[in-house]
């Protein structure tokens, strides 16, 4: 087992009833997920899915990133949320960020509707060789969509047509939606989104292994590592489930925001998957812990005061790599202008991990308790089981709070205003009551 949870920071604010209370209930929620008795069951298809997947479509999943590879020195994948966030969680694990090598660049595209970003892509990309993977279970969200039409436009003028199809990729509804009739129109190659996988723990289908396997990160690692975790958190008493119960327990003594803390750059995105996969699943009803995330030690010199002694309403969770994949060793300066050779001899590492263990103790001697999560080192095995760790911790907690964590009813309301402001067919009593409304 690579993931273990340390608890210490947090047991004294919290009773042995109130963890009695929970793990008692816990038992009843796991009964939940695995019988299918639970809201929103008919999309706990990720529950079984490291043993459960297609066989057939990955061997086809990893043709196609091979041939990718050889075709495009870009690939651009088109989607947002859960159709992007996993992916970018993973490939930015194992990449150097400045290293340029003859491997397929991984762009993200369709995550947001900027002009500029856009203009910037485009010339980006004007003299590359580029494969495009669009991701959408309907193929009319808006975002992807409007990126994917600027792009089909892009290559078929780059390309011609009849070419430009064998460089596009869809990732889509088995049997329907407007991508799945476009892409059976066209003949682009397609990948399947499974019906009873929901978008933000789509990580481990088609929809992140993709592009994961074009920048060359192990999939079969990764699906190990996933099917691990599936037999490890197949019990009641299991790490991931003691998460869902403290954080439940900080909850109920008026602890409302998480905040996920790295002290590796790389780990970034990683907690931004995070904040979609617990923020979409958990706030409904008014209730839920609300997902927020700091980088650390740069995000000590801006949000380390307001952690320290901010409203006391915050607790932590904290991804501890125990072992890193590099050492830098501070050497001594004889001038010794900065003050710092009492770090002489000392590495890189060991700096960071006394960071974060002050780190730790100083919120916990301000009222903000820290869950530690502790993970061995980053392999793609154990990103699989980390994967499958928050995805099983979070269904559980989910249940725990009382709420379906497996829909997402409130995100449709802003489309809503959007597509009647816009000017959609069908939406004109919308538009005028919102202008009417409007105090921009």
């Amino acid at each position: 087992m690579s993931i273990t949870v340390n608890t210490k920071y947090v047991e004294d604010f919290i009773s042995k009833m109130q963890l009695a209370s929970l793990k008692k209930k816990v038992k009843e929620c796991h009964d939940m997920l695995h019988n299918k008795t639970g809201e929103g069951a008919e999309f706990t298809g990720w529950v079984d899915l490291p043993v459960q997947y297609d066989k057939e479509e990955f061997e086809k999943i990893k043709i196609a990133a091979e041939k990718i590879k050889r075709q495009a020195d870009i690939l651009i994948v088109i989607g947002i949320g859960g159709s992007y966030l996993g992916a970018r969680a993973v490939i930015d694990m194992f990449k150097n960020p400045f290293r340029r090598t003859n491997k397929t660049e991984v762009i993200f595209l369709g995550n947001q509707i900027s002009s500029e970003y856009m203009t910037s892509l485009l010339y980006h990309i004007v003299d590359k060789d580029i494969a495009v993977n669009v991701i959408s279970k309907s193929g009319t969200t808006t975002e992807p969509a409007i990126a994917f039409r600027i792009l089909k436009d892009f290559m078929e003028r780059k390309y011609g047509k009849e070419y430009a199809k064998t460089r596009i990729y869809a990732t889509t509804d088995k049997e329907k939606g407007a991508l799945r009739k476009l892409a059976e129109t066209e003949g682009y190659e397609t990948f399947t989104i499974p019906d009873d996988v929901g978008g933000r723990f789509s990580v481990l289908t088609a929809v992140g292994l993709l592009p994961i396997a074009v920048a060359d990160v192990d999939i079969d690692e990764l699906m190990e590592g996933a099917a691990l975790a599936r037999e490890l958190y197949n019990q009641p008493d299991n790490e991931a489930y003691k998460y869902a119960i403290y954080r439940n327990a900080l909850y109920k003594i008026g602890k409302k925001t998480e905040i996920m803390v790295n002290y590796e750059p790389h780990m970034h995105y990683f907690t931004e998957w995070w904040k979609q996969l617990f923020g979409e699943s958990e706030g409904k009803d008014h209730k839920g812990i609300f997902p927020a995330g700091v980088d650390f030690t740069t995000d000590l010199h801006s949000m380390g005061q307001y952690i320290q002694e901010g409203r006391r309403d915050l607790f932590e969770t904290v991804l501890h790599i125990k072992n890193s994949r590099a050492e830098f060793i501070i050497k001594e300066d004889k001038e010794n202008l900065d003050g710092l050779n009492f770090l002489a001899g000392k590495s890189m590492n060991e700096i960071n991990e006394k960071a974060m263990q002050g780190t730790v103790i100083a919120h916990y001697d301000g009222n903000a308790p820290s869950l530690i999560v502790d993970i061995d080192e980053i392999t793609p095995k154990n990103v699989g089981e980390l994967i499958y760790f928050f995805e099983k911790a979070c269904g559980i907690s989910g249940y725990l709070l009382g709420v379906n964590p497996f829909n997402q009813p409130g995100v449709e309301e802003y489309k809503k205003n959007m597509f009647a402001l816009l000017g959609k067919p069908g939406y004109e009593e919308k538009k005028k009551e919102l202008e009417a409304r409007m105090k921009f």
